[in-house]
Formats: structure tokens, C-alpha cells, sequence
């Protein structure tokens, strides 16, 4: 851990170390940047044209919020099993968990906090199968934090489920039927971003990757490769034979089917940020590379049209 900076006393007096706030170190631990991943609960009532009534908004926003919170208690319990491990890696080390900033006994009680909240809410939206999906998710991140994520391929399937149950939330939240296209394109859409996510961290940390994951040292660059190409490929194709489906008697048909052009130069623009190594982050990618944001917001704008016209 860096010493803590010293700050000159202007009168001549000895100087005091500033110690780093905790507030501000609880709030780190929380993520708020990763809640961009949580705008998945939109998709699916979005894509159904159920949020520009009243009520749907509301539990879809509802969704937002409890899943936000899930996320946060998650992260905290996660940084704590993985403190050790994240001092060897070169930026997060600077967690505020393995850095030292927020104890261990803060940490958890944070985590509490925010499950109550999650757990709290979501049963005050009234959708029994909203609690079900939170549960699983909480769940299966837990279990991912203490034992999945030590099991090659099987750490690639639970993140990218993470994602997915984002998706399924807003479909039950809102009372949506979830096309079977929608499913396997958040599923191998979300094994992609994992995937890559796997590859950039072993470009990053290099012969030591193993130290920080195990299952690391289990990844061959070939291999990570060959799970991008099969999961982009499945992603994109469904996604095409989703967009004929909405075309199929709808108004909106020619608005579906170019949605498909920015949808497949998205993964290809996203396959390049991977290849630069700069694909340890989705949330980092999405908000920070501008021609993949523009190709989102065509994405969602020719879609929009040719849903709510």
C-alpha cells in the first residue's frame, strides 16, 4: 500500500499524513460505474414497445435500481475474497478493499446493506418472479466469488449469466415474454464481452496472470480465440433472425433489418478494442470508445423507430 501523502503546514508545524476518506472508499467498492452493465433490464421491454406505459416504466425502473443494489452488496463480498489476489495486479491493487482504504468488517457490512436494500425492494415491486431471478443472482455471484471463478470455461458461463439475468429482470418485472432470439443473442453476446474481458487480462498481466487467476494460466490465447469467434458468429445470426422476426408483418419492417448493420459493426468494433487489449472492462469500453457508442445509439435509434412508429 503507497504511503499516505503529506500535506506542508504553511505556520511551520510538523506535517500530518492524509489518510485516504473511507466514505469515498465505501462508495469505490460499490461500482457505481459498473451499474451501466444494469441498462440490460430495459432491453427486452424496450424491444416490446411496453415502456411508454406508465406502469411498465416504473418496475422497469424499479428493476434498475434493486439490481443496482445486488450488483454493489456483491461487488463488496467479491473484493473481499479476492483482496490478496488483487494486490498483484497493477491497477487493482488500488481497490479500496486491497488497498486497505476499507476494512474487511466495513466492507461486509456495506455488502449487507445493500443485499437488505435489493432484497427489500424487489419484494415491494410485487413480482414474485423479479425475487426469484435476484435470488439466483446473488446466488450464483456469490458462488462465483468463492468457487466458480477458480473453474476454467465454467468462470466464462457465470459472468456471462450475470448479464443475461440482467436481460431476464426486465422481461418479469415488466410482464414481457422474452423472445427465444433475445435469450441467445444477451447469451453469446455476453460470453463474447467475457471472453475478451479474459483476453485482455492475460495481454495485461502477461506470465503472472496466473498469480492474480488461476484459471489464467488454463487459457491459451487460441482458445479464448476460438470462444470469441463461435460466440460472436451465434450473437450476430440471431440477432439477424431476430430482427426478420419483428419485420415479419410489422410497420417497422425496414427499420429491423438495418438495425442489423450498426448491431454487427458493434461486435466487430468491439472484437478490435479485444485485439488492442483494452477489453478488460466492458463498462470502460462502452463508455469510453466513441465509435462504438455511436453504432450503439444507431442501433437503438432505427430499432426504436420501428418499434414505437
Amino acid at each position: 500500500m503507497s504511503a499516505p501523502r503529506v500535506v506542508p503546514d504553511p505556520v511551520g508545524r510538523s506535517p500530518e499524513p492524509r489518510h485516504p476518506s473511507v466514505v469515498r472508499g465505501i462508495i469505490r467498492s460499490l461500482r457505481p460505474k459498473q451499474w451501466a452493465k444494469n441498462v440490460l433490464v430495459f432491453g427486452a421491454p424496450a424491444a416490446a414497445g411496453a415502456l411508454t406505459h406508465e406502469r411498465p416504466l416504473v418496475d422497469c425502473l424499479g428493476a434498475f435500481v434493486v439490481l443496482c443494489l445486488a450488483a454493489s452488496g456483491t461487488y463488496c463480498v467479491n473484493d473481499v475474497f479476492d483482496r490478496d489476489a488483487d494486490r498483484v495486479h497493477p491497477t487493482k491493487r488500488n481497490r479500496p478493499i486491497a488497498s486497505g482504504v476499507v476494512s474487511v468488517p466495513v466492507a461486509l457490512t456495506t455488502a449487507a446493506v445493500a443485499l437488505a436494500g435489493a432484497i427489500g425492494l424487489s419484494a415491494a415491486l410485487g413480482r414474485p418472479q423479479l425475487d426469484i431471478i435476484i435470488a439466483i443472482y446473488v446466488g450464483l455471484t456469490l458462488a462465483y466469488s468463492k468457487w466458480l471463478k477458480h473453474q476454467a470455461v465454467i468462470d466464462l458461463g457465470a459472468v456471462a449469466a450475470f448479464f443475461v439475468l440482467r436481460a431476464i429482470a426486465g422481461g418479469v418485472a415488466t410482464k414481457v415474454p422474452l423472445s427465444n432470439w433475445f435469450l441467445i443473442v444477451a447469451c453469446f453476446g455476453s460470453l463474447f464481452m467475457v471472453t475478451g474481458k479474459r483476453e485482455a487480462e492475460i495481454m495485461l498481466l502477461g506470465d503472472d496472470s496466473g498469480e492474480h487467476r488461476a484459471t489464467l494460466s488454463e487459457y491459451t490465447p487460441s482458445f479464448l480465440r476460438y470462444v470469441r469467434s463461435v460466440s460472436s458468429g451465434v450473437a450476430m445470426t440471431a440477432y439477424c433472425l431476430w430482427a426478420f422476426e419483428k419485420a415479419q408483418g410489422s410497420k417497422g419492417a425496414i427499420w429491423y433489418e438495418l438495425s442489423i448493420l450498426p448491431f454487427v459493426l458493434a461486435i466487430l468494433r468491439y472484437g478490435l478494442v479485444i485485439d488492442a487489449g483494452r477489453g478488460g472492462a466492458p463498462e470502460d469500453v462502452v463508455l469510453g470508445d466513441r465509435p462504438l457508442q455511436v453504432l450503439g445509439l444507431c442501433l437503438v435509434v432505427l430499432f426504436a423507430i420501428g418499434v414505437y412508429r
